[in-house]
């Protein structure tokens, strides 16, 4: 075989993953995820989750909030380094910092949904609660180990804390309360509304029946979607929305495209036997292997997703597979080296050794009722 047959056959290889995937996973799935990343990221505004991970928020308050930030205001392993520096050096505990920093890209919900869509919805379920969990407890023994700054005693803590406010938004001494509507509650909340009509789009898109069973259900929801935003969503914030849609897409979209192609080439290139031998069952050295793969084969943001169907194609476990996901988008090299700038040696140290732990635990033990 000729070399001009090789990569005639290796280009066909990645442009047929690129079909595959592109009449797959892109109209119903991707397209709506960018309108929802985009909302998120222009109508929930990032300093009003932020000031709430501060030392003097109490615990209940701000790991909880840090575990779904990045859920929220739509982060990506790219800018939640500069965003984890800024939150820590305003003041942030280094426990609900580390928590946001743990979580935030591996909530993204572009994330979780592509995850579902191309590879499985159990995956993706288990990436995305385990992401919560072991971020609120990495963040607990980072703070145990390294102490916290104390927080204040004042009464000023109570006013700061979101809840007492959203319980106390209608004060008795005020007069009597007035009785709300379920309008009334919409209209104060006009963008959970439309972040919860658009993530209509993406579920009736991604449901497990046959495409033209889905359809109606996604016009549906697309109209609703719609109509919502030009009645209660000011001209300023659409416009802001479709601005951040724009950007999301640009910045992924390229990167995204040549990860499946690459990946479509490099599974013509790499011997199943090569995965099923080190990466197809679930042991200890499997699950390591596949951390030690996620930090030093950095991939952008999604492309992690294709490289992991791939590898999933050529025989790796589901327990490796998952480890991979957890550890990709957290302990790359380029970010550890960004964190080490901030935290120092120490600390920097201890955080990857705990996400190494933790992602390698997560991988055997999934791997041992899903296979």
């Amino acid at each position: 075989m000729d070399a001009l047959t090789i990569m005639v056959d290796l280009l066909l290889a990645g442009v047929n993953g690129l079909i595959e995937y592109l009449s797959a996973h892109v109209l119903l799935c991707l397209i709506p995820a960018f309108f929802i990343a985009g909302a998120l990221s222009a109508l929930f505004k990032k300093e009003a989750i932020t000031k709430y991970l501060g030392a003097d928020t109490p615990k209940h308050i701000s790991y909880p909030l840090a575990s779904i930030a990045g859920l929220l205001i739509a982060v990506c392993s790219c800018t939640i380094l500069p965003l984890f520096a800024g939150i820590w050096k305003k003041g942030a505990g280094l426990g609900p910092a580390v928590t946001f920093l743990f979580t935030g890209p591996a909530i993204n919900i572009l994330a979780i949904t592509y995850t579902g869509s191309l590879i499985g919805w159990d995956i993706a379920t288990a990436r995305g609660i385990l992401a919560m969990v072991f971020g609120i407890v990495i963040g607990l023994l980072m703070g145990l180990l390294f102490g916290m700054v104390k927080r204040s005693e004042s009464k000023q803590d109570v006013n700061n804390n979101p809840l007492t406010r959203l319980v106390t938004a209608e004060n008795p001494a005020d007069g009597p309360k007035k009785k709300r509507t379920l309008a009334n509650m919409a209209d104060d909340h006009r963008a959970v509304v439309l972040f919860i009509l658009l993530l209509g789009v993406l579920i009736a898109g991604t449901l497990p029946i046959d495409l033209i069973l889905r359809l109606p259900f996604v016009a549906l929801f697309v109209l609703l979607s719609v109509l919502w935003a030009l009645r209660k969503i000011s001209k300023e914030d659409n416009l802001e929305w479709m601005k951040e849609t724009y950007f999301f897409t640009k910045m992924i979209l390229p990167l995204l495209l040549i990860g499946v192609f690459v990946a479509g080439i490099a599974s013509s290139l790499i011997p199943p036997e090569v995965i099923g031998e080190y990466l197809g069952s679930n042991t200890l050295s499997a699950n390591a292997i596949a951390v030690a793969f996620g930090i030093f084969m950095y991939f952008p943001t999604l492309v992690e997703v294709p490289v992991a169907r791939m590898l999933l194609d050529l025989g790796m476990a589901k327990g490796p597979l998952l480890a991979y996901l957890l550890a990709d988008p957290e302990l790359s090299f380029q970010s550890i080296l960004v964190i080490r700038r901030v935290m120092g040696n120490k600390k920097t140290l201890t955080y990857v050794m705990l996400v190494a732990v933790f992602c390698i635990a997560a991988g055997m033990t999934f791997g041992m009722f899903v296979r």
